[in-house]
């Protein structure tokens, strides 16, 4: 009896060790991790610099008064359209006009005293010529006369000067453009240090950027800028560089250029702030994978004996048997959108776009959608 019921619970024993190690054998079947996939192409990649700045207008000039007074009138607005030579303000200028009344007082009393010895120094010219008259004499009448023109030369220049000068009591436009800013009011005391008005030219309006040193010798006058500001997140501005100071910055090691942008409507104010994406080149037929499909993995690299951090770029391949295979990839440029690739894949292989992140090499692929880059 007792050996049957040790048989019997070694039977038992063995149908649930049975039924334990098919339960594990369950659990530890392969999981496929879903994924999207797209074929790797050629394509063409717009090499391309990004740079902040404030947009300005291509001329602007600060009109100041010469004439330290009140200003009697204004003829202009914030945004009023001038011409050259027209009338900005009126400064009242009556210790000016009283300059100018006292020179024209001046210049009439010379030329009546040039009058009078002219008549003299002509007949004394006559007596001399007869010898009638000494050489010491006529001297001193010639002595007079030219003495005289001099005065009236000096005085004639001096109510040119005031007249220029009372002049000046009109600040007018010294170029076409539009008023900037109107810095003071009818009333106010103008200075020459203080503007009156500023006038901008706004036909065309220009960005000054700030160059590294690294990336200076990427850029040359003539290549074309995107330009974007808030106003119109809808709408992208052509421009082109036209200037790159030949110095740099001994402080900061930057360079300052210039884009040009037109601006015919005047859409572009002075004082937006601009974004500018300046092409500096193309790469044509490369290998072309969007950015969001490449993983980044920042390391610390010994570079000529210094730690530096670098980047390595690496992207998942279908392999054989719808395996994931990590591959590094040697990059020829990047930007916020793509990447151009030297190494790492060959065409018509596929690639993973998406579910990248939890992927391990040598995991099993289940590819849910083949997508378009």
């Amino acid at each position: 009896m007792k050996k049957i019921l040790i048989v019997s619970a070694l039977w038992i024993a063995a149908l649930l060790t049975s039924g334990c190690d098919t339960s594990g054998t369950d659990d530890q079947a392969e999981k496929q991790v879903p994924v999207a996939v797209s074929t790797v192409t050629l394509g063409d990649v717009t090499q391309s610099l990004h740079f902040m700045g404030d947009i300005k207008a291509e001329f602007e000039v600060n009109v100041f008064s010469k004439i330290p007074d009140r200003i009697e009138t204004y003829y202009i607005d914030e945004g009023d359209f001038v011409k050259k030579g027209d009338p900005i303000a009126d400064i009242a200028a009556v210790t000016v006009e009283q300059s100018v009344r006292q020179a024209e007082a001046g210049l009439a009393a010379a030329r009546a005293q040039e009058t009078n010895l002219a008549s003299e120094y002509a007949r004394a010219k006559k007596l001399f010529s007869e010898d009638a008259m000494s050489q010491q004499q006529f001297d001193a009448v010639q002595t007079q006369y030219e003495a005289v023109s001099a005065q009236v030369t000096q005085a004639s220049a001096a109510l040119k000067s005031a007249k220029s000068y009372f002049g000046d009591a009109t600040v007018t436009a010294p170029i076409s453009g539009i008023i900037g800013k109107r810095y003071l009011e009818a009333g106010d005391m103008a200075a020459p240090s203080l503007p009156v008005a500023s006038v901008v030219q706004m036909d065309r309006v220009k960005i000054e950027i700030e160059v590294t040193e690294r990336d200076l010798g990427k850029l040359s006058p003539g290549q074309e800028a995107a330009i974007s500001v808030r106003s119109y997140p809808d709408e992208t501005f052509s421009g082109r560089l036209v200037k790159i100071s030949p110095v740099l910055d001994p402080m900061t090691r930057m360079a300052t250029a210039e884009i040009i942008i037109p601006n015919r409507d005047h859409k572009l104010k002075p004082g937006m702030f601009a974004e500018a994406v300046v092409t500096t080149g193309v790469l044509d037929d490369v290998i072309v994978l969007p950015r969001h499909a490449v993983i980044e993995s920042t390391t610390m690299q010994t570079v000529e004996g210094q730690d530096v951090v670098g980047k390595d770029y690496y992207v998942y391949v279908v392999a054989d048997s719808n395996r994931a295979e990590r591959r590094r990839l040697t990059l020829a440029y990047v930007n916020h959108n793509c990447v151009a690739v030297s190494d790492g894949v060959t065409l018509g292989e596929r690639f993973v776009v998406r579910g990248q992140n939890n992927l391990r090499d040598g995991a099993a692929l289940l590819i849910s959608e083949e997508a378009e880059q």
